[in-house]
């Protein structure tokens, strides 16, 4: 582990995890997240990006002039906050190191728009782009990484055609938020507060939404037929069950699995690419994996 890794999880214990235990007013979290993205997060030198609508989906394309796989990626942020502008960095860098081009899509958010506004939105830009020449890999993290995989979920159930692959950073799966972890590591989660899932869920789902419907949860969908699946958590977030049931459910219909399960790094690590060694790591390891996704398909 990197001589980063203590400094930036005693940091981010101390300011962002209070942060974001105090905070109750939704635009004033999502403006936070925006202005501390602009000042924290970079993008490599030279990325090329431009905004650009799906199907009145607003999206943020980056490098675009790139040749392999389309990346539809979709940011976290608890539903309620995060945008393109916020992880376009993270995007950019594994971009780059993917050689493929990324599109970030612009859902709607909650509670303005509670479920299932944000899956309409991924399915109506996978619609727009699922014949790229090259194949689209999906990806998210946090609720952007369950979102991913209630929409591999929702192209299964409607026979559209398949991404090339699927990968989820630290993903929320489970909106009953049932996993032993969501207790065991309450304390040790550096970023995010146990307390407020009540709330995430309340600003997300309407009363009339079963918690289980796997457009909620994907740790509930039918995956048989699916692509491979990278997931990765930290052994200290709270959420980290959500990854490993949601592991052991797509493997038992026969889904091809990388499982990731880092020490002591904080929720969604890879977003602190600019600071942290891990980060660079986990990024060079997935823009390996979905370049090994666009082999196999070239192959076959």
């Amino acid at each position: 582990m990197s001589l980063m890794r203590p400094v930036l999880n005693r940091w981010l214990r101390m300011t962002e995890r209070p942060h974001l235990e105090r905070g109750k007013s939704v635009p004033r979290l999502r403006a936070s997240f925006e202005r501390k993205a602009r000042l924290f997060f970079f993008a490599p030198g030279g990325t090329r990006q431009r905004r650009d609508v799906l199907d009145a989906v607003p999206v943020l394309r980056v490098n675009e002039d790139l040749p392999g796989p389309l990346i539809l990626y979709f940011h976290g942020g608890a539903y309620v906050m995060g945008s393109a502008d916020t992880h376009r960095a993270m995007v950019a860098w594994l971009s780059r190191a993917a050689r493929c081009p990324a599109c970030l899509v612009n859902y709607r958010l909650a509670p303005d728009h509670p479920f299932p506004a944000a899956l309409e939105d991924a399915l109506t830009a996978y619609r727009a782009v699922m014949a790229h020449p090259a194949g689209v890999v999906l990806g998210g993290d946090s609720a952007g990484g369950g979102l991913a995989l209630a929409l591999l979920g929702e192209i299964r159930r409607q026979g559209l055609p398949q991404p090339l692959g699927t990968f989820a950073l630290s993903p929320l799966t489970d909106m009953t938020f049932s996993g032993e972890s969501v207790t065991r590591n309450a304390e040790s989660d550096v970023v995010l507060p146990a307390s407020r899932t009540h709330e995430t869920a309340m600003h997300y789902l309407p009363d009339n939404v079963d918690r289980r419907d796997p457009r909620v949860s994907p740790l509930w969908a039918d995956f048989a037929g699916s692509g491979p699946v990278w997931l990765s958590a930290g052994d200290t977030e709270f959420l980290l069950d959500d990854t490993r049931r949601m592991a052991a459910r797509l493997r038992q219909q026969g889904v091809t699995v990388q499982e990731d399960i880092a020490r002591d790094l904080p929720h969604v690590w890879p977003i602190f690419h600019n600071i942290l060694p891990e980060a660079r790591i986990t990024l060079r390891r997935i823009a390996r994996w979905i370049n090994s996704l666009s082999q196999t398909a070239a192959d076959s």
